[in-house]
């Protein structure tokens, strides 16, 4: 499995989430992104890469703009070989769209020089970066959310390479975004300015404080960068979505690219459910009140154009509202959500090192289908715990009344501390070792997710279903074992026998030995609580195995061999047949239990209901 767990509970809290705020980018795309489409002017280039198509003051601009502000870089090879580009997926894409259409990336570096730098923010989504050419006139730069890019416009250079007024044609850009994000495109747009000489700073100190400017913006192009979906991931989702855990996606993309996206992996069933509140922005989300995020939290299933901060007011509203939350994260800010959240997943390829500090699980590949396998074993992990406490439960129940009812009525006990202490053995450390290491099975992504709160109906059920298998099996174990312990030496024709002390140390190793073969055979039992056929895969796990065959062999040797240590004696072949019959009853017994229904609301609470009802009413 392709992760790295930093805190071991968090695999058994992954098992009772209720849902997985997901990323998109990378967790459930291939973060292998390409400019597929561009409009520059008026004008959808086709294909998006033919300078041929555009003035040449526009390639010009361009060159600069996405040389200069990017945290990319591209290195030519002096053999000719290939161009081999670096930064993040979407500069990765970017520049590479520039080279294509010409751009000279350290000649266009050499031709300007930086002034000053606003970091891509995640925030207003967008970064600048202002910078003076050989001809002493600063430009500044912007790139980032193409809607967001386009509100600060005021002019778009045409296909004559002429400025023209955008006041008139904005509705045909906001079109071009639209149709980009409907097709799954990321719409990033890059525009530049002219600045005043007079309005830059000539100082370290001017600069510091200088606010590069954001209106009055000349809009150079706007890109859709598609990033396909992984393989499989939808298939994924809809496990999930099968095991009661719904997958959110939580992104900075446009909302219709957002829309789109999750169409496409399935988190949305129809274009029809892709309304509010089940689609919001995360500035809308973040100016409702504490309350009402409460309640709108529990619709959403995409949310765009997001922030860090966003995520992180859904994870705490989802919290309060009862969920068990698991959240993905990769940047710096992605850390309170991911601190906050039950279960903190980071990705281990484009995740920060404070994001993988901050999570509970380290999704190595950064796909979401290992996610769906940490929900798997996770439920594998719960599942165990709940067949083990299941086994000694019987065992202890079993184990207690039968020395409790024989020490009452005949002041002896049949199962002295010496094989009380091998039962245990038998019960805590290999039974643990055998059931802990059942792997997870097709039918644990079936179930409801456990949740957080004890009234949880999965829970109630699947803790009524334990105790009644228990009670099913110890009431059997205790009933032929008690029978054994008052009238075995009748029924085993023991009363004739002339020396009476080794009778009586007969009869109670037989009750040791069926006790012992009881637990052995229930073992099988509990492996699968729920399902008739309790054999299905038994083969396969080896360790189970080997465990049953190395307990089989002790208790041989201790009754054969250890007698004197255990005050037992030996059995002969007849009273070993007899111990193994009592023992392999117990399978056909469990069969029957699970075939009587078991209501899934505990008969208690049909007392308890009135109750309830008079004292909320003496509340109010």
């Amino acid at each position: 499995m392709d992760v790295q767990v930093r805190r071991l509970s968090a695999c058994e809290t992954m098992g009772s989430a209720t849902t997985i705020c997901s990323d998109k980018t990378g967790m459930l795309t291939l973060n292998e992104m390409t400019v597929v489409e561009a409009v520059i002017g008026k004008k959808k280039a086709n294909p998006p890469d033919d300078s041929s198509q555009l003035p040449v003051s526009v390639v010009s601009l361009l060159s600069e703009g996405v040389a200069q502000n990017s945290t990319g870089n591209v290195f030519v090879p002096k053999d000719g070989g290939n161009i081999e580009i670096s930064g993040s997926p979407t500069e990765k894409a970017i520049l590479s769209w520039a080279v294509k259409l010409g751009m000279k990336f350290d000649t266009a570096r050499s031709e300007s020089k930086i002034l000053h730098v606003f970091p891509f923010n995640s925030e207003k989504k967008r970064g600048g970066v202002a910078l003076q050419r050989a001809d002493s006139e600063v430009h500044i730069h912007w790139k980032g959310a193409a809607e967001i890019v386009l509100a600060s416009c005021s002019g778009y250079i045409d296909s004559n390479g002429c400025l023209q007024s955008i006041n008139d044609d904005k509705e045909f850009f906001k079109v071009a975004i639209d149709e980009m994000a409907a097709n799954s495109l990321r719409c990033v747009a890059l525009a530049y300015r002219v600045c005043e000489k007079e309005k830059v700073p000539t100082d370290e100190e001017g600069f510091n404080r200088w606010i590069l400017p954001e209106d009055n913006l000349v809009l150079l192009a706007i890109v859709g960068i598609k990033d396909p979906c992984r393989p499989g991931v939808k298939d994924a989702v809809k496990i999930c979505m099968d095991a009661g855990v719904k997958v959110r996606m939580v992104t900075g993309d446009n909302i219709q690219t957002a829309r789109a996206i999750a169409l496409e992996c399935g988190i949305l069933s129809s274009a029809e459910d892709a309304t509010g509140p089940t689609i919001i922005e995360g500035r809308v989300f973040r100016d409702l009140s504490d309350k009402e995020r409460e309640q709108v939290a529990t619709k959403i299933t995409v949310m765009g154009r997001s922030s860090p901060s966003d995520k992180l007011l859904l994870v705490q509203a989802l919290r309060k509202g009862g969920d068990v939350v698991a959240v993905t994260g990769d940047g710096t800010n992605d850390a309170p959500a991911l601190h906050e959240a039950d279960i903190g997943l980071s990705m281990g390829i484009q995740g920060t090192e404070v994001a993988k500090e901050s999570s509970d699980i380290i999704i190595l590949d950064d796909n979401f289908s290992s996610v769906v396998k940490v929900v798997r074993w996770g439920r594998s992990v719960y599942a165990n715990i709940q067949k083990f406490i299941q086994f000694q439960l019987t065992v202890n129940v079993a184990a207690l009344v039968i020395n409790v009812v024989a020490a009452i009525s005949s002041g002896d006990v049949p199962l002295n501390s010496v094989q009380l202490l091998w039962v245990n053995l038998i019960m805590d450390t290999l039974g643990a070792l055998a059931l802990a290491t059942e792997p997870p099975t097709d039918n644990l992504m079936h179930r409801s997710p456990v949740g957080r709160s004890l009234e949880n109906v999965a829970l109630q059920f699947h803790l009524l279903l334990s105790s009644f298998h228990t009670s099913f099996q110890a009431s059997y174990q205790v009933t032929v074992l008690l029978v054994l312990n008052f009238e075995g030496m009748a029924i085993l024709h023991l009363k004739d026998d002339p020396d009476s002390t080794h009778a009586y140390k007969v009869k109670n190793t037989l009750i040791f030995n069926a006790f012992v073969m009881c637990q052995l055979f229930n073992e099988f039992n509990a492996r699968k609580p729920e399902e008739i056929n309790c054999f299905k895969g038994v083969t396969k796990n080896y360790l189970f195995m080997g465990i049953i065959g190395f307990t089989l062999i002790l208790q041989i040797i201790i009754i054969e061999f250890l007698g004197k240590f255990t005050s037992t004696v030996r059995l002969d072949w007849q009273l070993w047949l007899v111990s193994i019959g009592i023992g392999i009853i117990s399978w056909p017994l469990a069969v029957v239990g699970k075939l009587i229904p078991v209501p899934k609301t505990p008969v208690a609470s049909y007392f308890t209901k009135p109750f309830r009802r008079y004292t909320s009413s003496r509340n109010a």
